[in-house]
């Protein structure tokens, strides 16, 4: 990564930046359209109102993060400290950072962002001193389970309780991955 505030850079042709607070609509419909589109493949995940108020607060935050390509949204993702103690009570949880709700727009599919963010959070891992980036994610998408695991992801466990769809725990260490071409330019 190249100048600029921790957490705010170029990526791939991306900027990678905080959301602002009149941002909300923004991420809010990336996540809509990710939940679409996950319907749209048979998917469950996601298949509820998209939780506004927790968007809003991890915009105050700071946590929540938008990709742009031209000025224009194209990925969310939200990376905080703060670790989930139905999930991490027992894993160290100040030695990582925890990535959620990561979306990406279908006009951008295919072409590595989701992965190049991942690269870019354990980035920011890594400058913030922590050894793991971690995430959870929803129990039932194998698909998104093979995804994260081709992304260098450990499975450590599936953490079945009652009133959670996700419980699919995953880490890997917190690097500084080199700085892609185009984002030197």
């Amino acid at each position: 990564m190249s100048g600029g505030a921790p957490g705010t850079g170029p990526v791939a042709g991306l900027v990678v930046r905080a959301a602002r607070p009149g941002e909300l609509e923004q991420v809010e419909a990336l996540w809509l359209e990710a939940s679409r589109w996950l319907a749209g493949r048979g998917l469950d995940q996601w298949q509820y109102p998209p939780r506004r108020w927790r968007m809003e607060e991890a915009i105050e935050a700071g946590d929540c993060y938008l990709a742009l390509r031209d000025g224009r949204p194209v990925a969310t993702l939200t990376v905080h400290e703060r670790a989930d103690p139905e999930w991490w009570r027992h894993d160290d949880p100040r030695s990582a950072l925890y990535v959620h709700d990561l979306a990406v727009s279908r006009a951008v599919a295919g072409q590595a962002l989701g992965a190049r963010l991942l690269d870019w959070a354990g980035a920011l891992a890594a400058r913030r001193g922590k050894r793991w980036l971690r995430l959870e994610a929803w129990k039932t998408n194998r698909l998104l389970h093979r995804y994260y695991l081709d992304q260098g992801f450990e499975l450590l466990r599936i953490v079945d309780l009652p009133h959670r769809n996700s419980g699919a725990l995953f880490q890997r260490p917190a690097a500084a991955h080199p700085e892609p071409e185009e984002s030197r330019r």
